[in-house]
């Protein structure tokens, strides 16, 4: 069940043009980005919950770090509209499911195994910052291993992006042209360590998840 497990090399997946495949949990779907493993895997993947659908209890032991990008995510911490952003750390645990439906996207797998902070906020209700032309910036969540921020891209910005450590960006709103492709809501791109690319910002503008220098240390599959 890989799926771009050669992390030398930039990946894109366009995933509202993938069909969804069925989960083992009957009512969740998934289209998978990337992945390294078998049904316990190193995983990005979008998921899509239907109305009323609901995991059993479980432990993430790898940690679990989540955006929901539409309808309202639950579990027994609360309510996560739209626009919420969720680190689940290893060895923590919960019930997720969804009353109306929901669809979030999930890294598995991808945490320092000690660590231990967890995070909720709604994005929502925080503020961007200018900090380039065109370029609006919202911290997320950042350590020794990884920075993790939203972004705001005004129309027609050219950017030029690097990335030593490895860049992963999910588009949220709007889109970008990049490599000869058209990123719209629900594309994704991920440039390898020492990766360079070059983008322009669609006519509407462009709202951004990203994540930097996650890849310094080779990605592998979970050792269950």
């Amino acid at each position: 069940m890989g799926r771009n497990e050669d992390f030398t090399k930039r990946a894109a997946v366009h995933s509202t043009k993938e069909p969804w495949v069925a989960s083992p949990m009957a009512g969740v779907d998934r289209r998978i980005l990337d992945r390294i493993g078998d049904e316990v895997a190193r995983a990005t993947t979008i998921v899509r919950y239907a109305p009323g659908s609901k995991f059993s209890p479980h432990v993430h032991t790898g940690g679990e770090e989540f955006v929901v990008l539409e309808g309202v995510f639950q579990d027994e911490h609360g309510d996560f509209p739209a626009g919420s952003y969720i680190r689940n750390p290893p060895e923590s645990s919960h019930t997720p499911g969804s009353d109306e439906g929901c669809t979030i996207f999930v890294k598995l797998w991808q945490f320092d195994p000690k660590d231990r902070t967890h995070i909720r906020v709604d994005t929502n209700k925080m503020r961007f910052v200018e900090t380039a032309p065109g370029v609006e910036l919202m911290p997320l969540f950042s350590d020794t291993r990884e920075d993790v921020v939203l972004e705001r891209w005004a129309a027609g910005t050219a950017l030029d992006l690097d990335a030593p450590g490895g860049l992963e960006i999910l588009v949220l709103e709007g889109g970008f042209r990049e490599g000869g492709e058209d990123f719209t809501a629900q594309s994704w791109l991920r440039l390898p360590k020492g990766g360079q690319t070059s983008l322009t910002v669609a006519d509407g503008g462009a709202k951004v998840w990203i994540k930097r220098d996650h890849l310094n240390e080779e990605p592998k599959a979970p050792n269950t």
